[in-house]
């Protein structure tokens, strides 16, 4: 299949059957607005149908790999119906990333923040550049997390450590991440990408099928139920976004 176009993602296909899947909105740190979110989920489920597609790299262009929310293009939903479309399409994003057939090296550059800490957690391999950093603003500003979260994250670092991360919104730098299990490995700021296409290569020499087996039966079974970790996530990230006070928390943020 060609390489896949879309507004602020970008996806090329190497020879190696390895596919980068790059956001790419570099002025505003890759924040997740409606047309990324929307452009990520057509990007992992048209590289999770593409047959020349055998692994995935996930990275950011620029200084960052996500900033977290556009607090610049946050509005108050007009309807718990709008607030919930939208949430749903985060969590789709999600379900792309992690349910999908192809295995997912994350290539973490910079910041990963609220969401994007999230999609750096649902890669298979979380490949962090050393000066990477991230944490979770969710409650601090009324908000909740996304992403499968509450089931992957303690399953990672255990309960104690991921209610320190979720409710206290720490900020965590790579080699912290990497003593808590939830980075893979660390590499030098220049190695990142040199390092997520060589693993990504290596994953892509093994035979297809057990593979996506693998994949598929570990983000079954590895958390708990996760199905039902987005599914309140959802609910109660909805209500969050009701609520006036969050507009004001986000710009003020």
């Amino acid at each position: 299949m060609k390489p896949f176009d879309y507004e602020t993602v970008l996806s090329r296909l190497g020879n190696n059957g390895v596919r980068t899947i790059l956001l790419n909105r570099p002025e505003q740190l890759n924040a997740m607005n409606r047309a990324l979110i929307s452009d990520v989920v057509r990007a992992f489920d048209d590289a999770n149908a593409d047959s020349e597609t055998r692994v995935i790299v996930f990275s950011g262009e620029g200084r960052a790999f996500c900033a977290g929310d556009d607090r610049n293009e946050h509005q108050h939903p007009d309807s718990e119906a709008e607030a919930r479309e939208f949430v749903e399409l985060i969590q789709a994003a999600t379900r792309a990333i992690v349910f999908g057939s192809k295995p997912v090296v994350g290539a973490i550059n910079g910041w990963a923040v609220g969401g994007g800490f999230e999609w750096a957690i649902n890669c298979d391999f979380p490949i962090w550049a050393e000066s990477a950093k991230a944490f979770f603003p969710e409650v601090s500003l009324n908000l909740f997390v996304t992403g499968g979260v509450t089931s992957l994250l303690p399953a990672m670092v255990g309960i104690n450590k991921a209610r320190e991360m979720l409710f206290l919104g720490e900020r965590y730098d790579a080699d912290a991440l990497l003593e808590m299990g939830v980075a893979w490995r660390v590499v030098s700021d220049e190695r990142l990408m040199e390092v997520a296409i060589e693993t990504a290569a290596r994953i892509g020499e093994l035979p297809a099928t057990s593979v996506q087996a693998m994949k598929r039966i570990l983000n079954r079974t590895a958390a708990f139920d996760l199905e039902t970790a987005l599914r309140l996530e959802t609910d109660a990230t909805v209500a969050g976004f009701m609520d006036p006070e969050t507009t004001t928390r986000l710009k003020d943020f």
